[in-house]
């Protein structure tokens, strides 16, 4: 309980009273009031800080006021004569030293003596009787406990003293031997600390722990200045870090004390302090400032005064300290002027300031005049020219009421105004004002106008006003009246309306080229807004009423001869006219025939005005199934070939989509070609120059496009490859072969299914019938799908190098007939194909189809 009290204020009343106790009752019960020490000067000005003020110099004042006090007591008191008398032998006294005798009668104790023991005794407290029994023996019980605890700290004392002696001789003989004294605090100046630490592994030198990572030097301290605090102080270098040293260099010579200043002599006072004008503090300020840049200011409020100061910095903060510290004369003065000195400084900074913004304030003030002078000769200037514009306009509107007004003398005046007031006439919009004066001059001029049979009139005359009244300027390509420009407002008024009076009464829509001719000789002068009325209001409703009314069958002239003309000025307009232009072809192209080559020059020039998918359904639907029928009917013969149906189809190659062209051909035309070259070849003696020169011929027979497509290339290749194997006398394999062998296992197959099930049903009999044709390779796979219960039908518009696709089952195939074989889409990849076999495409079959 006392160590966790250490250093904590008692509250108690132990030290307050002499002598106290409490009764039975409750009551406290005291001899007397402790003395208290008188307050001194510093304890009333420093208080608990005071010098001297610990619980130790306490102890010892109070020490030493109880042996005054027994002092006072043991002369003053008078003798106890009710203490035993206690005898002691005088001895054999000395002539020769009486004074010895004398002193040791008086360290005897003898009757005066006991009496005057029993007398102290008597007066003395308890606590005073503990101390007094190192000096009197007390004959009682109670005196001899309080003797044998006086004797055991005697002898504890000398037992400390005979220590403290043997370590000094050790000491002295150390250094007579050369080594130094250990150094205060350290290791080697504790024996049983040294002697313990070398038990347990340790060497000077080095440091602590298994390793020997401990630090070697012990941390130092110094000592700072009273009453310092932890702020920074002046002349004070705080400590270095802590660095470890292996060998601590032996202490330092304590310093010279040097001599005291003199503080108030004649000498001392020719050492002044540097005196800073005006100019110099403010300079050295803006120089601190300059290199610090603080990022901020941080307020510091000091309270410690009577009255409180806001501080920015910590600069001076602990002056007073320090001079107390350092024992400067006159603290208070110099603190004093201190003040001064900064409020004064304060006050120099703060006018400066004043100045500066003063100063910056008059240069401010000297630009804005400045400013406002050239403004003013600006404003004076646009006055001016105002003005004189003014003077014109009213001159014009004079000459206007008067008639005399002209449209070249209009033009003049205001070209003449542009040139010179370029900025005001933009800024005042006088474009406006000319555009009032000259579109009723224009009106006259314009008046009876027939743009279509005279579109050169007025072209020099609106190009003059345009660059007049429009310039450099962008058009205007809003639709909002409002928002027009004064040249197309212009143009709007004068002559849009001539325009569409001529287009709507006299202009024929089969006739474009009157229109066509305006158009292009005011593509410069139109503005888009005006350009777009027209096609819109004027000629659009005129090429949608001819449209709706053309008949392919009755008209003479083609459609597209008076609607292509407008394709580049109509643009995404044309769209709508196209939509009714299908139709009207679909509505007699279902009555078609392949001979009547009409067709064809009416419906060509459209393939690049339709959209792809349009045109190739129109093909499609109409145009394939026709050529189809005539190639099926035509007839090879090269004995006595005719050429007309062939050319009948070959007259739709640019015009028919590239893979419906080679698939009506490989379908439709090589089968039958390959059969004749077969036949042609296997007859006795055939004539092969002959055959070369039908061979050349027929493929001069196929347009360009056509020859450049790799799967027509490839079938003119299989016929040349027939003819070099008959000209080295290899046997040659009909064409068709391997689709007529796969379609008779198939029907063998149906056969012998039939059979079975008539034996199965005898009541049913299969009705033989006639021998079916040959099968083609793709017939024979369709066969063979529909006796696995599997789908087989072709993908509308899907192609994979110029063969149709097929759906298979599951499966996407296409159908080699050239090369017999059978390409099968995998499923790992959307374009990857691969040639199976039909066995193949049953398991591919099963593996995709769904569970």
């Amino acid at each position: 309980m006392e160590e966790d009290a250490e250093g904590m204020d008692r509250l108690d009343m132990e030290g307050d009273f002499v002598g106290g106790r409490f009764g039975r009752d409750g009551e406290f019960y005291y001899q007397s009031r402790r003395e208290r020490a008188p307050q001194t000067r510093d304890d009333a000005l420093y208080g608990v800080f005071a010098e001297g003020d610990s619980d130790y110099d306490s102890e010892e004042d109070e020490a030493s006021r109880r042996r005054r006090r027994r002092k006072r007591r043991m002369d003053e008191s008078e003798p106890d004569l009710t203490r035993p008398v206690q005898f002691v032998s005088k001895g054999i006294s000395d002539p020769q030293k009486p004074e010895e005798d004398e002193e040791e009668a008086d360290q005897r104790p003898g009757l005066g003596q006991a009496a005057f023991s029993s007398r102290t005794a008597a007066a003395m407290s308890e606590e005073d009787a503990e101390e007094d029994q190192e000096e009197y023996d007390l004959p009682t019980g109670f005196g001899q406990r309080i003797a044998d605890g006086a004797r055991a700290r005697r002898e504890e004392k000398e037992r400390q003293q005979e220590s403290a002696k043997r370590r000094r001789r050790a000491t002295s003989a150390g250094v007579e031997q050369g080594k130094p004294a250990p150094a205060p605090g350290s290791l080697e100046s504790n024996e049983k600390v040294a002697k313990m630490m070398a038990m347990m592994g340790y060497k000077r030198g080095e440091g602590l722990g298994k390793n020997a990572q401990g630090i070697t030097a012990p941390v130092e301290t110094t000592l700072r200045p009273k009453n310092a605090g932890l702020g920074s102080v002046e002349g004070f270098k705080e400590p270095k870090a802590f660095t470890p040293k292996e060998n601590l260099p032996p202490p330092p010579p304590p310093p010279p004390a040097k001599k005291e200043k003199q503080r108030w002599s004649k000498k001392a006072s020719l050492k002044k302090d540097q005196v800073l004008t005006k100019n110099e503090l403010l300079a050295r300020r803006a120089e601190k400032e300059h290199d610090e840049q603080p990022a901020f200011v941080q307020k510091v409020i000091d309270m410690r005064g009577p009255q409180a100061r806001v501080l920015t910095d910590l600069k001076g903060l602990s002056n007073e300290h320090e001079m107390e510290a350092n024992d400067l004369p006159m603290p208070e003065l110099q603190y004093n002027v201190r003040l001064l000195v900064d409020e004064t400084e304060a006050d120099i900074v703060r006018l400066d300031g004043q100045l500066r913004r003063e100063q910056e304030k008059v240069a401010s003030l000297v630009r804005e005049k400045e400013k406002v002078a050239k403004q003013e000769a600006l404003q004076k200037h646009q006055l001016q020219v105002m003005e004189t514009i003014a003077g014109v306009l009213e001159q014009v509107r004079v000459d206007d009421t008067a008639g005399l007004l002209t449209l070249g003398g209009l033009l003049k005046t205001f070209q003449e105004l542009k040139m010179r007031y370029e900025e005001e006439f933009k800024m005042c919009s006088v474009a406006w004002v000319a555009c009032r004066f000259a579109h009723p001059l224009l009106i006259r001029v314009f008046q009876g106008w027939q743009p279509l049979e005279n579109p050169l009139f007025g072209l020099e005359v609106m190009s003059s006003w345009r660059d007049l009244l429009q310039g450099d300027q962008p058009y205007d390509f809003s639709d909002a009246t409002e928002s027009m420009a004064p040249y197309a407002q212009l143009v709007s008024e004068v002559i849009l309306p001539a325009v569409r009076i001529s287009g709507t009464n006299s202009w024929k829509a089969r006739d474009p080229e009157p229109m066509l001719r305006f158009l292009e000789s005011w593509e410069r002068l139109l503005p888009p807004i005006v350009l777009h009325s027209i096609l819109e209001h004027v000629i659009m409703p005129k090429l949608t009423a001819a449209v709706d009314s053309w008949d392919p069958r009755s008209e003479s002239v083609p459609i597209h001869v008076w609607v292509h003309p407008w394709l580049p000025t109509l643009g995404q307009r044309i769209e709508t006219l196209c939509h009714s232009i299908r139709y009207k072809l679909s509505s007699v192209l279902h009555v078609w025939q392949a001979h009547d080559s009409s067709a064809y020059a009416v419906l060509s020039p459209w393939k690049g005005v339709f959209d792809p998918a349009s045109w190739e359904d129109l093909i499609v639907r109409y145009i394939i199934p026709k050529l189809r029928t005539t190639l099926q009917e035509f007839q090879i013969n090269p004995a006595s070939q005719k050429f007309d149906q062939f050319n009948w189809v070959m007259i739709w190659a640019s015009a028919v989509p590239v893979h419906h062209m080679v698939h009506m051909l490989e379908v439709d035309f090589f089968s039958k070609w390959q059969q004749v070259l077969y036949h042609w070849l296997c007859s006795p003696n055939p004539d092969f120059n002959e055959i070369m020169n039908w061979y050349k011929g027929w493929r001069g027979l196929f347009p360009p496009e056509l020859l450049a497509n790799e799967r027509i290339r490839m079938l003119l290749t299989a016929g040349l490859e027939m003819m070099n194997q008959a000209a080295e006398g290899l046997e040659l394999v009909q064409p068709g072969a391997r689709e007529n062998v796969g379609y008779l296992r198939a029907t063998e197959k149906r056969q012998f299914d039939a059979a079975q099930q008539a034996s199965q049903y005898p009541s049913y009999h299969a009705v033989p019938g006639a021998a079916m044709s040959d099968m083609s390779f793709k017939d024979s796979i369709q066969e063979y799908a529909v006796d696995q219960g599997l789908l087989f039908m072709p993908r509308v518009g899907k192609f994979y190098k110029g063969l149709q696709v097929y759906e298979f089952g599951t499966v996407s195939i296409c159908i080699d007939s050239v090369k017999r074989l059978l390409y099968a889409q995998l499923q790992g990849g959307a374009e990857t194909w691969s040639s199976v076999s039909l066995t193949q495409l049953l398991e591919m079959n099963r593996m995709t189809r769904p569970r």
